[in-house]
């Protein structure tokens, strides 16, 4: 369990103070940090925590709420506070009674998804490195999409399979895979874009009937990438995708990269979870190099 009294201490040197007769409630769904709702005398706050040492993923996630926030397109939670006690890692966010999100809500997310993707930067990747579930997220800036998503995402990830015991055709198909990576990119060259990074269902939710995005893995990087995520595992209606469409039309080929960019999530899901997703990062990278 948290350190609750170091806890309230660090969110009183916030400016937050916490009743003595609070309460903290567990909240389910997350499988990586403990989540809490603790009532202040602000109101009530999303806490999450961790272990002391892991501060830096928070502090990372913090700064990529704040970066979604420059964009002034989807609404995300506010940073509260983001520090650590003698044993706990904190990461305190506005509290938003989210609901899923109706028709309207998904029409306006993808408008507003594309507004945020217009959003751009000179480089790719982000001044620093955060994580993507678990695992270390790489972000070093450059002007080269190919060479950054080729090396520092799917590059990544198959080296960090083969640490994990992932060998043999998956790494030989993979550098296949790797050494003929220009030909999605014929004719195309992405701005670098302002992406949320992890954008499946479970990152979104509605409040007052307005979108809202949280759990990002932020970096500057090609909007399709943003786009594949949100198919992966479904849970984005039709009216979502004509919206952005209307928006911002997609560029031809975008449907053969978004497997390139869904092979990511999976590899990383490889990673983290195990052989259940060897067969289907397989069938990507096959349908990859048939093309």
């Amino acid at each position: 369990m948290p350190d609750w009294p170091g806890i309230a201490e660090v969110l009183r040197d916030s400016g937050i103070t916490v009743p003595e007769t609070a309460a903290p409630q567990a909240i389910s769904g997350s499988d990586i940090n403990a989540a809490w709702r603790l009532d202040t005398t602000l109101g009530p706050v999303f806490l999450k925590t961790c272990p002391a040492r892991d501060l830096e993923r928070f502090e990372a996630e913090a700064d990529g709420l704040i970066e979604l926030g420059t964009a002034e397109a989807i609404r995300a939670p506010q940073v509260l506070a983001c520090a650590r006690s003698e044993s706990d890692a904190i990461l305190a966010l506005e509290w938003l009674d989210l609901q899923e999100p109706d028709p309207r809500a998904e029409q306006v997310l993808g408008e507003q998804l594309a507004a945020q993707h217009r959003h751009t930067r000179a480089k790719f990747g982000w001044h620093r490195d955060n994580t993507i579930g678990m695992t270390r997220q790489i972000n070093p800036q450059g002007e080269d999409w190919i060479r950054f998503f080729r090396q520092w995402r799917l590059g990544f990830q198959l080296e960090l399979a083969d640490s994990n015991g992932f060998s043999g055709t998956l790494q030989s198909e993979g550098r296949m895979l790797l050494a003929g990576f220009e030909r999605f990119f014929s004719n195309y060259t992405p701005p670098a874009s302002l992406l949320h990074g992890d954008l499946w269902g479970g990152n979104r939710g509605c409040f007052g009937g307005v979108p809202v995005v949280f759990d990002p893995a932020v970096y500057y990087g090609d909007r399709e990438s943003d786009l594949a995520m949100t198919r992966l595992f479904g849970g984005f209606s039709e009216a979502f995708y004509r919206s952005y469409e209307s928006a911002w039309p997609l560029e031809p080929g975008h449907r053969d990269r978004l497997l390139l960019y869904q092979l990511y999530h999976v590899l990383n899901h490889l990673n983290l979870f195990g052989a259940a997703y060897l067969g289907r990062a397989l069938e990507i990278i096959r349908q990859l190099n048939s093309r």
